[in-house]
């Protein structure tokens, strides 16, 4: 029974392994020239599902974690196959490895791989590595080493050849040297979302970590746009595209490592929240920098946005509904393998928010936030010193009368600070010329950085909330967004209306008046 432990956990880890190489493989024959040997590609749909190789095509077949049986059908560059005529990688046969992995070649024909159906063995008793012959053995040991070897090979014949051409780049700031100048990248003709969507198999978790981190030392700093209790934020570039590149302090890693961890739940990527893109920590050989890098978005933040424009109604309903979609999508809770967790931000306000060139918004700054695990209905609470923003929180938060253990709880505050944002938006809608100065929230009745003492008296004790003008009353829209920032920010958290019906109250109220024009 050992024996066979032992042996599972090998070929496990044996069977990741390769599937880490031939990935490593498909990428790098992907984008690539035109070659002569076409093969089916369930990773190529921008190719019809076709890739092109000098190579071999193959299929293989593997058990995933959940037990199932999946196939995958790819191109292997003949130059990175030892040997050539005969790779290892396609004889990988009658060993622990093919209870669940196995693979085979061929280069017959075009798509010859879409006739391939390996099949896995089935378990023995007890299997045991005793058992092999020598060749097997030598098969699964000298396989990976020699794949290893090709590729390192590969890649210094690669980089030398861009060194001479035209020696190294350098990032701007920090000094660190850049493995690939944003003008000659690894991936050649590939934009971030092409590689977002191609390498994220549409899980929206985020690219892999070996992809992240080269990305992240192939992007120049160009520009300081903010900074924060955090670190600072700097606009960067990365192929000719701008990026945002959060830059945490040391002493916020945890900040930082929960933030990259957040951003890369499953399922989390949607329009209405900011992109994520790739999380590094980079040693400059003074000190470490923690990398945080999403879209751009060259209006900035809600905050900026709004103490520098003015909009019409439907504008005003346009960036409301979709902050509203992004909450509702935080919120939910999608079920399945490929499931997400239901999540609450825990640190919702107008700096947190990014205005796109469209006008709709996207939620960032996700370092606050915890998940529901539905399976022990228990929540799990960054381990931070950090405290959401004073001025937006809700009254049971102020007060400490919230139920932590409890996740609706943290959604209900979530609707506290949405419907204080609302009415930031709001005050900057321009109805017939007439509209308000910019403010934060209680502005008149808290100084600039108000205590938990302060927030308390004011939101807790008072029950003050942000003054809603008569004039609102006569506009429809603005009526339709005072009432329902009031039904967000009731003292009594359960009679909050939730993102989900905030979401469709706007939505049919967009609809209605798209349907009267």
């Amino acid at each position: 029974m050992f024996q066979f432990s032992m042996c599972s956990q090998k070929g496990t880890r044996m069977r990741d392994t390769v599937l880490l190489y031939l990935g490593i493989l498909w990428l790098s024959q992907h984008f690539s020239g035109v070659h002569s040997l076409k093969c089916k590609c369930d990773l190529c749909p921008d190719k019809n599902y076709i890739c092109e190789t000098d190579g071999y095509c193959f299929t293989t077949t593997f058990e995933t974690k959940t037990g199932g049986i999946e196939h995958q059908y790819r191109c292997l560059e003949k130059d990175l196959t030892i040997p050539i005529n005969n790779p290892l990688l396609c004889n990988v046969k009658n060993s622990p490895l093919d209870h669940t992995f196995v693979m085979e070649c061929c280069n017959s024909e075009d798509f010859c791989n879409a006739h391939l159906s390996p099949v896995l063995m089935k378990r023995s008793a007890e299997p045991s590595l005793w058992n092999l012959s020598s060749f097997e053995i030598m098969v699964i040991i000298v396989a990976p080493t020699a794949l290893i070897c090709a590729l390192t090979i590969a890649y210094y014949f690669c980089r030398t050849s861009k060194q001479s051409r035209g020696g190294l780049h350098h990032h701007l700031q920090h000094g660190e040297d850049s493995i690939e100048a944003p003008d000659h990248p690894i991936l050649k003709g590939v934009s971030l979302k092409h590689m977002i969507e191609m390498t994220t198999s549409g899980s929206g978790s985020g690219l892999p970590l070996l992809v992240q981190r080269s990305i992240a030392r192939q992007i120049q700093l160009v520009e300081s746009i903010g900074q924060g209790r955090f670190g600072e934020v700097w606009r960067g570039r990365w192929r000719g595209e701008n990026v945002a590149v959060k830059i945490f302090s040391s002493r916020e890693e945890r900040s930082w490592f929960r933030e990259a961890e957040i951003y890369q739940t499953v399922m989390l990527r949607h329009e209405n929240i900011l992109g994520f893109i790739a999380a590094d920590n980079k040693d400059n050989g003074t000190w470490t920098q923690l990398w945080l890098i999403t879209d751009y978005h060259e209006h900035g933040s809600l905050f900026d946005f709004l103490d520098r424009n003015v909009m019409d109604t439907s504008g005003m309903i346009r960036m409301a509904l979709s902050i509203a979609t992004g909450l509702a999508h935080l919120h939910m809770d999608i079920m399945g393998t490929q499931g997400k967790p239901a999540i609450a931000h825990r640190d919702l306000k107008s700096k947190n928010i990014l205005v796109k060139s469209n006008g709709t918004c996207a939620i960032g700054d996700l370092g606050l936030a915890v998940r529901h695990d539905v399976t022990t209905d228990t929540v799990d609470i960054p381990l931070n010193n950090r405290v959401g923003t004073k001025r937006y929180m809700a009254p049971e938060v102020l007060d400490e009368t919230m139920n932590v253990y409890q996740f609706d709880s943290f959604k209900r505050a979530d609707v506290y600070a949405l419907g204080l944002i609302f009415w930031e938006i709001s005050t900057r809608c321009n109805v017939g010329g007439i509209y308000d100065e910019y403010n934060l929230p209680f502005y008149d009745a808290v100084p600039p950085d108000p205590t938990i003492e302060e927030m308390r008296r004011v939101v807790c004790i008072e029950k003050q909330r942000p003054n809603i003008p008569n004039r609102w009353q006569s506009c429809e829209a603005l009526h339709v967004m005072s009432k329902l920032m009031k039904e967000c920010w009731y003292h009594n958290a359960t009679a909050r209306l939730t993102a989900l019906r905030i979401k469709k109250t706007l939505s049919n109220y967009r609809a209605s008046e798209e349907l009267k024009m």
